[in-house]
């Protein structure tokens, strides 16, 4: 995988700084454009629902779990 990607991203009204690998963004990218949504509206969807884990993990484990179902 490549280095890191950073992308500011909007979430409660807060601007936050994520940074992943490309592949994960692609990844994302490709999730938003099938359910219809932007990468800012996923990755908040991805928020709400992650619980104690760091939002990059989350966002990293939710691309995972939705290529591979």
């Amino acid at each position: 995988m490549g280095s890191l990607k950073k992308r500011s991203v909007n979430l409660a009204g807060h601007a936050t700084s994520l940074a992943l690998e490309p592949e994960f963004w692609a990844a994302l990218e490709r999730v938003a454009r099938q359910d219809a949504v932007s990468i800012a509206a996923l990755i908040q969807r991805i928020d709400v629902g992650r619980g104690e884990r760091p939002l990059a993990s989350a966002c990293r484990v939710y691309a995972l779990q939705r290529a591979g179902g």
